[in-house]
Formats: C-alpha cells, sequence, structure tokens
C-alpha cells in the first residue's frame, strides 16, 4: 500500500505487512467458522442512517462522560491482551495515545506490560479488565493492585468460563509471552502442544468455570470501584445485571473470539438498552470500523463504544502514533457523520437517525 491510510482498514493492511503471520492471525481471528467474527461488520453495513436536513451544524460536539468521567469523543480503548506481540512499546503507547486523545483504556489483565507500569506512564483515565481465577486470591489482589494505581473501575469479563476454539492459534501453536500481571502469582509463560495455542493452555489451567451470578457479591466486597460486565448479548442477562448491582454493561461477544453464531453485538444492543432503561450505562464494542458505526451505535443507546482491534492495527502500523492516529481518524469521521446527519452533539443522535431491518420488515407489514 503507498501514501497514508485514510481508513482503519487501510491500517489492517499496514499491520499485515508488519506482523509475522502468527501474530496478525492472533489479532485477526476469531472463533471456529468465524461466522460471529464476520458478523460483527457485516451487521452494521445493514443499518441505514437517517439524516434530517438544514440543522445548525456549525458546530460539533463529541464530548461525553462515562461514568462521571469526561472524555473528547463517546470512543473508549477495549481491552486487548499481549500488544507487546504488535509493537514493542505494547501498551505503553496505547496508554499515552488514549492520554493524548482524552479517551478510556481498559487495561486487559493479559497485557505485557504490568498494570503499574501502564499507570505510570502518563495520566490516562484507566480501567482495569479482569478474569477470575481459580485461584480466587490472584483475583483479588490483580483487583487490589488496579484501585491502588488509580484504575477508576473493573471491567470483568463475563463470556469466557472456557476459551473459544481460535483455529488460526491451534494451527500456529500460539505462545504467550511474559504476562506481567500474573508474575509471581501464576505461571506467566505456556508453551503450546500438539493439540492447541499457549494461549487455550493458560485459559484451561487458570479461568474458574464456577464463577457466576452469586459472585459478583464476592467481588463487590473486596473493591469500592464500580464494576462493569463484558459480555451482555440478551435482555434476560441485562435484567440479572441490574439485580445484582452492577455500575455498567459492555455489550460484547469478545470480538467474535468465544461462541461462534453468537449475534452480532449492534444486533442486540438496542434489546440490552431497554432491558436496562437508563439504570446504568451500556456500551458496546465488536466490529466498529467507521465513525458511522459509532453514530449508529450511540443512536441505538449505547454511551459510548469501545474499539481493540482497529487500535492493535494503529500500533501495530505506527506504535503510538499510529493508535492516536486511528482514535483521531475515527472522531474525524464521527464528526462528519453527525454533520451530515443534522447532529450538534452526541445527545443530539437519537433512535429515529436510524432504520434497522427490523424497522424495514415492520414497515412492509403495515
Amino acid at each position: 500500500m503507498t501514501g497514508e491510510p485514510v481508513n482503519v482498514n487501510e491500517f489492517r493492511e499496514l499491520a499485515r505487512q508488519a506482523l509475522p503471520k502468527m501474530y496478525y492471525d492472533f489479532y485477526t481471528g476469531g472463533a471456529e467458522d468465524q461466522c460471529t467474527l464476520k458478523e460483527n461488520e457485516e451487521a452494521f453495513r445493514r443499518i441505514i442512517i437517517q439524516p434530517r436536513i438544514l440543522r445548525n451544524v456549525r458546530c460539533i460536539d463529541l464530548s461525553t462522560t462515562v461514568l462521571g468521567y469526561n472524555i473528547s469523543m463517546p470512543v473508549m480503548i477495549a481491552p486487548t491482551s499481549l500488544q507487546k506481540l504488535a509493537n514493542p512499546e505494547g501498551e505503553i503507547a496505547t496508554a499515552r495515545a488514549a492520554s493524548a486523545c482524552n479517551t478510556i483504556m481498559v487495561l486487559s489483565t493479559s497485557s505485557t506490560y504490568s498494570l503499574e507500569e501502564v499507570a505510570a506512564c502518563c495520566d490516562a483515565i484507566r480501567f482495569f479488565q479482569l478474569y477470575v481465577y481459580k485461584r480466587r486470591d490472584i483475583s483479588a489482589k490483580l483487583v487490589q493492585r488496579a484501585e491502588n494505581n488509580g484504575y477508576k473501575a473493573i471491567v470483568l469479563t463475563v463470556d469466557s468460563p472456557r476459551l473459544g476454539r481460535r483455529e488460526a492459534d491451534v494451527k500456529n501453536k500460539l505462545v504467550v509471552p511474559l504476562l506481567k500481571n500474573l508474575e509471581g502469582l501464576l505461571p506467566t509463560k505456556f508453551v503450546s502442544d500438539e493439540k492447541g495455542s499457549g494461549l487455550a493452555a493458560l485459559a484451561s489451567g487458570t479461568l474458574d468455570a464456577s464463577f457466576c451470578w452469586e459472585d459478583i457479591t464476592w467481588l463487590k466486597s473486596i473493591t469500592n470501584l464500580p464494576i462493569l460486565i463484558k459480555g451482555v448479548l440478551t435482555r434476560e442477562d441485562a435484567i440479572k445485571a441490574l439485580e445484582v448491582g452492577v455500575d455498567g454493561m459492555i455489550v460484547s461477544n469478545h470480538g467474535g473470539r468465544q461462541l461462534d453464531y453468537s449475534p452480532a453485538t449492534i444486533s442486540v444492543l438496542e434489546e440490552v438498552v431497554d432491558a436496562v432503561g437508563g439504570k446504568v450505562p451500556v456500551l458496546v464494542d465488536g466490529g466498529i470500523r467507521r465513525g458511522t458505526d459509532i453514530f449508529k451505535a450511540l443512536a441505538l443507546g449505547a454511551q459510548a463504544v469501545l474499539v481493540g482491534r482497529a487500535v492493535v492495527y494503529g500500533l501495530a502500523a505506527k506504535g503510538e502514533k499510529g493508535v492516536n492516529r486511528v482514535l483521531e481518524m475515527l472522531k474525524e469521521e464521527l464528526e462528519l457523520t453527525m454533520a451530515l446527519s443534522g447532529c450538534c452533539s452526541v445527545k443530539e443522535i437519537s433512535r429515529s437517525h436510524v432504520r434497522t431491518k427490523h424497522d424495514q420488515q415492520l414497515r412492509s407489514m403495515l
């Protein structure tokens, strides 16, 4: 590819050129047939934007708040593991870009820099993503460390009692690098065997498959931080999450990397938003590659979106500057979409600005 990238997909091509095949496959791959992975993007394409004309859009305000924290745009950085595979500065570069763009970074438990190192590198607003391990004391120590180092919320991943079958990682026999957050707590390097990847070996040996709704009470008892759960895809689970007292939800299918043929996140976002009824913020990730995607998610009720792969593509291609450019690119695209749709602020983006496949079916029945 010649010239500077002008969209996220072009950053993906630069990442492909920069990374060894094993690492590129790790970041881009999904579970099994990768149906959910593909559908995450395709589902956005079936949503039509309905613009309003002759509005004064001279000044566009993209700012918003999440859990009371002011950010420059409704775009956050999703927890993405093993970022040193993309660039030697890994999560440090990503955190600095988040700070420069005045948005929130969610740091993965499976980061290749420790949560302390990331906290010390800049003043970005940071949340900490948590897995619950068979040894609960390890998870408790991680939560305590996050709280002590200025992280503002815990993002509990709830869709991974086991790791999804990521066949590219199996074929490549992915080797997991040092996981700094687990140093001294667990064996931090698992080597793949003939049956699969090192990441799968790590997950099967450590994650607590018995963790359930009742255990949210335990997590709330060990921290004063707000807790968001990441992995909600149904109305029923959204209602249950409210009952156990979470502070927010992320509609997520783990980027299509867990259960294949689970729904695209944008296709169930409105169901979850309706069930929550404004009681807690609802965020969404999965398949977001354009400012128009962000606009559609906001119109369907998301308070903000999270982007993961797009950030990694920027990181692999151009390090911190690449992450910064990806975030600015999405911000610029969203601003343009808002202007062309007649919206001066994110608060003005409403359900009437989009038409879904379901809306079209209802109209055809009238």
